[in-house]
């Protein structure tokens, strides 16, 4: 029997070994979510906003490496798929994306819903396109995935309502990518970055998420050129832990030792890495960038050696060119000045910090109403949390904490919207995070700002049974805008929040919902949170005056605090 245009698309998902398909149900989508129904192995994941579908698709296919899938119906239920879809792209993750359209006859007509999809969804998309024929099947489909998978990227598969249920006339199996190619620039160019690299002196590696395949290369390079490790936050997850090379982050978030490693050195290494904040990068060094989009190398700093190619492939073939570091003072350097800073920040994380002198003095001016620290906060959470716990985080300060206080060792994976920068991702990514992994802790680091956005998805979980932890920094404020108006010189003004007691939200929701006021019962409190079974939402009532340093404060920006900060008291006398 002839199968329909819906069944043909999710056979192919079937045979992909995609488990899950994120959505809100429409009229347009029934013959596909009926064909779900009835498929063993696929399961329908109804969420409360499509927003949050795609974020949870594009979670899973960071995760597995493999394709995601999420669908939104006719016009507005596309619409909404857009913010996740764009992270998804800017995260070079596959993700196909199933969009609804209103009857082929009515195509064109300004009907009710009606959306251009094709237009919509052509900056995002690797591939977009609308299924006019049945007989379009399964070639369309297989092009859609093609172009998801090897490029990296989104691709959007237009199905108009009535067309779902129709009887393809030449019925064939979809034939599916399994593979993708290794690349290795030539010899030529192995030898060529292995001169300028053999030239310096001091050599500091940037390594990106794009390495993550290759840890065992990018050690063995460190070690054969006494070389420090800067690591971009999306590189944390995989050589955080058990390395001895390793200085950290730079950038706003990063660190003294990392800025250091950077400026200082006459050879800087770029591994799988498109990094893009000018400013900090070194300016009167050799650079070699090894990534594997062409189109990357030399966007950010100019490069004396760009290979386009697999980085563990890469390095394998440069390593014996290379000649071993006989000075390792640079490292030495680095390692010591990030050991230091990081005992400082463990002095910022006690939770007893504030009842010692220096603590006591800070408090008169930072934090009166004596709030919890987010650093404590973010640290407890790294002791109580499992060892192969999946963490994601909003953007913003609770990156911030993040990535100072959690320490991505053992098994731990981490998600969040680092390209592009949307609010309002780390719980519906946990979501995504915790169907793909049911075994595994999922923890969400939330801004109150960020939650606020997508709080109706706190259902998605609930009806799920979904044993997520949700870690909410509730400063009632929008944090990290505050702290970039202040640093501009600007009164803070629109960021703060008349937020709820989250806790009791979730407990209305039927959730576990524990609220924190007093430092004196954070520790209790986390561990409690991690130990209940099922979801938890832990808020959190954070210091919203708290300042992270960046590794390297300028004049301006210490000025226009101050600046803010008197023109913030001034206007608080004045009301």
């Amino acid at each position: 029997m002839a199968r329909t245009v819906a069944r043909v698309i999710v056979d192919a998902l079937q045979e992909l070994g995609v488990r899950h398909v994120f959505g809100v149900v429409g009229d347009a989508l029934n013959p596909l979510t009926d064909a779900i129904r009835t498929t063993e192995g696929v399961d329908w994941i109804g969420c409360r906003h499509e927003e949050a579908a795609a974020f949870a698709a594009g979670a899973q296919s960071q995760l597995s490496g493999t394709l995601g899938v999420c669908m939104g119906t006719v016009g507005p239920g596309s619409v909404h798929l857009l913010n996740g879809l764009y992270d998804a792209a800017k995260s070079r993750t596959p993700v196909l994306a199933i969009a609804g359209q209103v009857p082929l006859a009515e195509l064109g007509s300004d009907y009710f819903q009606e959306v251009d999809n094709d237009l919509l969804f052509r900056d995002v998309a690797v591939y977009r396109n609308t299924v006019t024929s049945p007989d379009q099947m399964p070639r369309m489909l297989e092009a859609a995935v093609r172009a998801a998978v090897s490029e990296s990227g989104v691709a959007v598969l237009t199905v108009p309502g009535d067309l779902g249920d129709l009887e393809l006339t030449d019925d064939r199996p979809a034939r599916l990518p399994r593979t993708r190619p290794v690349t290795r620039p030539d010899e030529p160019g192995i030898r060529e970055a292995a001169e300028i690299v053999n030239a310096g002196s001091k050599v500091t590696l940037l390594v990106g998420r794009g390495a993550r395949d290759a840890r065992d290369e990018v050690l063995a390079l460190a070690e054969r050129l006494a070389a420090p490790m800067v690591l971009t936050l999306k590189a944390k997850e995989g050589f955080e832990g058990e390395n001895p090379y390793q200085v950290g982050q730079t950038g706003l978030i990063g660190n003294p030792a990392a800025a250091h490693a950077l400026d200082t050195c006459d050879a800087l290494i770029m591994l799988g890495t498109d990094f893009p904040y000018r400013d900090w990068y070194p300016t009167d060094c050799k650079v070699v960038q090894i990534d594997l989009q062409e189109r990357n190398l030399g966007r950010r700093v100019p490069v004396d050696a760009g290979l386009a190619g697999d980085v563990g492939a890469t390095l394998r073939a440069m390593l014996p060119h290379l000649d071993a570091a006989k000075d390792r003072s640079h490292l030495e350097s680095a390692r010591e000045r990030f050991d230091d800073w990081r005992a400082s920040q463990r002095r910022l994380a006690d939770p007893g910090h504030d009842r010692h002198l220096l603590g006591r003095l800070r408090s008169a001016l930072d934090n009166r109403s004596h709030d919890i620290r987010p650093e404590a906060l973010a640290a407890a959470v790294d002791s109580y949390a499992s060892a192969d716990a999946i963490f994601t985080s909003d953007t913003g300060m609770a990156t911030v904490w993040l990535s100072r206080f959690v320490t991505m060792h053992g098994q731990r994976r981490l998600l969040g919207s680092y390209n592009l920068g949307s609010m309002a991702n780390a719980m519906p990514q946990a979501l995504g995070a915790q169907l793909w992994a049911p075994d595994r802790q999922v923890v969400a680091f939330c801004g109150d700002g960020g939650l606020s956005m997508l709080l109706g998805d706190l259902m998605t979980m609930k009806t799920y049974r979904l044993p997520v932890k949700l870690v909410v920094f509730d400063n009632r404020r929008l944090g990290m805008v505050k702290l970039e108006q202040e640093q501009a010189g600007l009164t803070e003004f629109g960021t703060e929040l008349d937020n709820p007691d989250f806790a009791a939200v979730a407990a209305a929701l039927g959730l576990t919902g524990i609220r924190v006021t007093d430092p004196a019962e954070l520790q209790d409190s986390v561990r409690r949170a991690f130990d209940t079974p099922g979801p938890v939402l832990l808020d959190v009532l954070t210091n919203p005056q708290e300042l992270a340093v960046p590794g390297k404060p300028t004049v301006q920006q210490g000025w226009g605090f101050a600046i803010a900060k008197v023109k913030e008291m001034l206007q608080s006398n004045e009301d």
